[in-house]
């Protein structure tokens, strides 16, 4: 499919949600994926990507950062507490703020550094016991505390439960950052990102679409 079709899907998506066209922040992600394929969607002047794996984002991106310095990266899996650090100092952003043990050591490093990544609280919006993520009967008390720690909260993403309608935790996590002022929605994959837009999402995050099948046994 590639860059060029998705963003044009995104663009399309926005439109027929009365959006103003760019309001949608599309996340590539590249985790997973051989050199070769982001070195061509970098080429193509994509300059946003996800990660999964902060050990895998540190081995290939500093040196693409580097030479293309108005790169954003996004932490978009779930963050071990001993990573946090790492994470920190190599991510923009982190979508996967989900406990309070990781908002305590995230706010020790800001302390520390004197600046944080943008965060984004994860909600588990299908109750899945399997899934990270704050229950959406404990956000409000989360994006509080976070917010009493100084954490620079924009948002609140989601990742649907497989198989099911996402429509419904979309419009959940939308009625859930609404009511916690966060102007920022982290929501939709490449199966279901024009339905995400049309519910309010910011940012959407659209990987083997744009790269192609990922390798897991590249990965190491």
């Amino acid at each position: 499919m590639g860059l060029t079709e998705i963003s044009a899907r995104l663009r399309a998506a926005e439109r027929a949600a009365g959006r103003a066209e760019g309001s949608v922040t599309l996340i590539a992600v590249s985790k997973v994926q051989p050199a070769e394929r982001i070195e061509a969607v970098l080429a193509e002047g994509q300059r946003v990507f996800g990660e999964n794996y902060v050990q895998e984002a540190q081995a290939k991106w500093p040196a693409w950062k580097d030479r293309y310095p108005a790169v954003e990266l996004h932490m978009i899996g779930p963050l071990q507490t001993n990573k946090a650090k790492a994470a920190v100092e190599l991510f923009n952003v982190i979508h996967t703020l989900d406990r309070p043990s990781l908002a305590e050591k995230l706010a020790r490093l800001a302390e520390a550094r004197g600046v944080s990544p943008q965060l984004f609280v994860q909600v588990n919006t299908g109750v899945e016991p399997q899934k990270a993520g704050v229950l959406p009967a404990d956000a409000d008390g989360f994006v509080d505390a976070c917010r009493v720690m100084g954490l620079p909260v924009m948002g609140l993403m989601c990742i649907p439960p497989d198989e099911q309608d996402p429509v419904p935790h979309f419009a959940l996590l939308r009625s859930i950052a609404e009511r916690n002022g966060l102007p920022c929605l982290s929501m939709g994959m490449s199966a279901d990102f024009e339905q995400a837009v049309a519910h309010g999402a910011t940012h959407v995050r659209v990987g083997s679409a744009i790269f192609g099948a990922r390798d897991y046994g590249a990965r190491g």
